[in-house]
């Protein structure tokens, strides 16, 4: 067996300096004389072992290590991970099965070794400039109008510059995705040849891999912006690796301390934000720093086409007689003046967009519960001034004004007064619940919020009175006596 190293020093110093016999060293140092010869000559080091050396136990035939590989395969073809043989249960399968009669000990050693999987070795990539652009999902925490929810994170990468464009959304959908595509390619200029994603099934209608089909929608904009999507193979996250790390450095670096903001929007200019302050960064290994390569790739990306790509899920409901419309498992309202028509609602990741011919006629943040109802008050403010009665009853009342608000409007004697501080709320907005206290009616209320927002409007501006020249009426005169 090897030896400690301050022996093994010790064994050749005492020889070679102070030259004692082995038997001299041997009593000396309290071992044996055959481990001071092993080391005398200094022909063996005690950090090497010759190979193969140790015991070995001739019971470890072939029949016994192709019945323990043969294990290890069955249990490989099939899923149920609870249900392997263990080292144990092998040992006594080849007891009762093959007469083993080695000890446990080695079989497991056997075990062991046979288990033993070669570590993955990667092949390091390079690509050219705007050859290719990886792109992934990832989820992280923000807090929007004071509430904590989780938002998907949308990442792509070109692989040329290390450049990269995040955007949030509220879900991961077709919609969601393809405008996340539209806009990085537009912020990165141009299109590459691929993009590179895994088999999502937002993206990939069958298939996976280099099998995989993309859906309709993708493989349509693939067509529009000239680059050939490419499908990683399953759970081979290497196959885009430039990406993968980029949802969680975007996380740390963007997203801690958790933002607080007001809506998504504001989300995303912070994510922009850090998009092109990365540009000033220099990647370990390369000689440019990345907002240098961004005009080095965009030379080679293919021009973006004139018609800009709708990413939208675009539906055309027709408007019930509450100014409603239905789109996914939620309701929005319109102008009650359309009601029986057919409009176009598009919804995109975030936002829901309601046209009639062609015209906005309303819009909203996308809500992804279900059975909603979203009301804005000035789609109903004309229908409720000519049914006042209605008002405090009203849903899109009860669900745009604050309770402060509504508990004033129910201390109004008038309906029709009560329609004209609804009126006042759609103009003032939050700043007429400053003007509530000590007022009790309408008019006073008025008179209040005039004298604060409008006190500029009595000024009476200057007026520049031009004299008007009357010298031309004597010479008439003068004309006249002749």
């Amino acid at each position: 067996m090897a030896i400690e190293m301050e022996i093994y020093k010790q064994i050749r110093h005492l020889r070679e300096h102070e030259n004692l016999s082995q038997r001299q060293v041997s009593e000396h140092l309290q071992i044996s004389r055959n481990t001071v010869r092993r080391y005398w000559d200094g022909d063996k080091v005690p950090w090497e072992r010759k190979e193969g050396s140790g015991r070995k136990n001739d019971v470890i035939t072939n029949t016994v290590v192709e019945f323990v590989r043969h294990c290890l395969e069955e249990d490989a073809q099939h899923k149920h991970k609870k249900q392997r043989h263990t080292a144990h249960r092998i040992y006594t399968r080849l007891v009762a099965e093959k007469g083993y009669s080695g000890s446990e000990s080695g079989i497991r050693s056997l075990v062991a070794e046979l288990k033993q999987q070669p570590q993955n070795a990667f092949i390091p990539l390079e690509y050219y400039p705007g050859e290719a652009i990886q792109v992934d999902w990832g989820e992280a925490t923000a807090y929007l109008s004071g509430n904590s929810i989780k938002v998907q994170i949308w990442c792509m990468r070109e692989c040329y510059s290390d450049d990269y464009y995040c955007r949030a959304f509220l879900r991961q959908n077709e919609e969601s995705f393809l405008e996340g595509m539209r806009d990085g390619l537009e912020y990165f200029g141009g299109a590459p040849r691929r993009i590179i994603f895994d088999n999502a099934k937002i993206a990939v209608k069958e298939g996976f891999g280099p099998h995989a089909k993309a859906t309709d929608k993708y493989f349509a904009m693939s067509a529009h912006y000239a680059f050939t999507p490419v499908f990683c193979n399953i759970a081979s996250g290497n196959e885009k690796g430039l990406v993968e790390g980029l949802v969680g450095f975007v996380r740390r670096n963007a997203l801690v301390p958790i933002p607080k903001v007001k809506s998504i929007d504001d989300l995303n200019d912070i994510l922009i934000k850090n998009c092109l302050d990365y540009r000033s960064h220099k990647v370990t290994g390369k000689e440019l720093s990345v907002g240098e390569m961004v005009s080095v790739y965009r030379e080679q990306l293919t021009p973006l086409p004139p018609y800009r790509y709708d990413t939208s899920r675009t539906l055309q409901p027709k408007v019930d007689e509450f100014a409603l419309i239905r789109f996914d498992y939620n309701r929005y309202s319109v102008p009650y003046i359309y009601c029986g028509k057919n409009v176009t609602a598009k919804g995109m990741g975030n936002t829901l967009e309601i046209y009639y011919r062609g015209e906005t006629i309303a819009s909203y943040i996308r809500d992804y519960a279900r059975e909603k109802s979203h009301y804005t008050l000035e789609h109903y403010i004309e229908l409720i001034a000519r049914k006042p009665r209605s008002a405090c009853n009203a849903a899109p009342v009860r669900q745009n004004v604050p309770a402060d608000l509504m508990a004033f409007l129910n201390r109004l004697s008038d309906p029709k007064e009560v329609v004209r501080v609804i009126r006042m709320y759609i103009e003032y907005g939050d700043e007429l619940l400053h003007a509530l206290s000590g007022v009790c009616s309408a008019q006073t209320l008025e008179a209040k919020l005039v004298k604060v927002f409008h006190s500029d409007s009595t000024e009476v501006e200057s007026v520049r009175v031009i004299v008007p020249d009357l010298h031309c009426y004597d010479l008439l005169m003068k004309g006249g006596e002749h």
